[in-house]
């Protein structure tokens, strides 16, 4: 969920990144939500019409490492983001006070991060960083913590489970070299949707999940022949148009292959370790079962 095409590059450069090279507390209660960003940014988009020079400058050199992190291949710069907020004023003013209402969510996410530590205890909770941007994208992850844009907060009923998601690539061991095929993608993706959900009840993906359904002899037969390359097309972060399908197949697919796998196992709480420490992707989409009759 709340993904876009840009984001593929990202993703793939990100599956180089392991949370805990950084030493993110393993207390949910030290997790930490930080909103400065969105007090900058209002700071600039309220001198607009009275500075000689684009505001957004001071918002990005003033920026958290958060921030920094979410400028690359997002805001892109100052200057792509003062054109932005110039097309979509209207949108950005539906934002404005969030950050006081995302402090209050705040108190109401983190005993989910106590669900997660029960789940799993090796858990660590790096920082939560809301930023605003260019309206591309919603919550993606960098070396230093979570990065929520905050203008694609339309809502905050999606929230924990946003959040808890991006939280769980956090725990994911990583294969050295990265994940490059779009069935250990779908996996890792489907895996942090489906741990959400354990955590949060909160079902992620909601019209990929219903297509998925509805269409799910076809689609395992088409994801069993590409699910060994790296042609993401139509599966993840975007669609060739070719049918009626929505982005982001794969979340709903690697979803299946875990929660199969997780309905199989006696030990639940073992389940989950091994959901986060993948070390042969084939061999967890064997033991899940999942697409066993289409692979014959």
């Amino acid at each position: 969920m709340y993904k876009t095409v840009i984001l593929l590059f990202t993703v793939l450069s990100l599956t180089k990144v392991v949370g805990q090279e950084i030493n993110f507390p393993k207390d949910p209660q030290e997790a930490i939500f930080e909103t400065l960003d969105i007090q900058n940014f209002w700071k600039a988009f309220d001198t607009i019409e009275s500075s000689d020079e684009n505001p957004f400058k001071t918002y990005i050199q003033n920026g958290t490492i958060g921030l920094q992190d979410f400028i690359p291949y997002r805001i892109i710069s100052a200057d792509s983001l003062l054109n932005m907020v110039n097309k979509r004023r209207q949108d950005y003013e539906k934002i404005r006070g969030i950050a006081v209402k995302i402090k209050e969510e705040e108190r109401k996410i983190k005993p989910y991060f106590y669900a997660l530590e029960y789940w799993y205890p090796d858990a660590v909770y790096p920082p939560v960083y809301f930023v605003i941007g260019r309206f591309n994208s919603a919550g993606t992850r960098s070396k230093d913590g979570l990065l929520i844009g905050a203008e694609k907060l339309t809502t905050l009923d999606h929230l924990p489970g946003l959040i808890i998601h991006e939280s769980i690539h956090f725990q994911q061991k990583r294969l050295k070299g990265g994940e490059t095929n779009l069935l250990q993608l779908s996996i890792i993706e489907g895996a942090a949707d489906f741990i959400a959900e354990l955590v949060t009840g909160q079902k992620g993906n909601k019209e990929a999940n219903n297509y998925g359904n509805e269409h799910n002899e076809e689609l395992c037969n088409e994801f069993v022949e590409k699910m060994n390359g790296n042609d993401m097309q139509d599966w993840l972060y975007g669609t060739s148009k070719k049918d009626d399908r929505p982005n982001d197949l794969g979340y709903w697919i690697g979803y299946e292959i875990v929660k199969a796998y997780f309905n199989k196992s006696k030990d639940k709480k073992l389940a989950v370790n091994h959901i986060l420490n993948i070390e042969d992707y084939d061999r967890f989409l064997k033991d899940s079962g999942y697409l066993e009759e289409y692979m014959k």
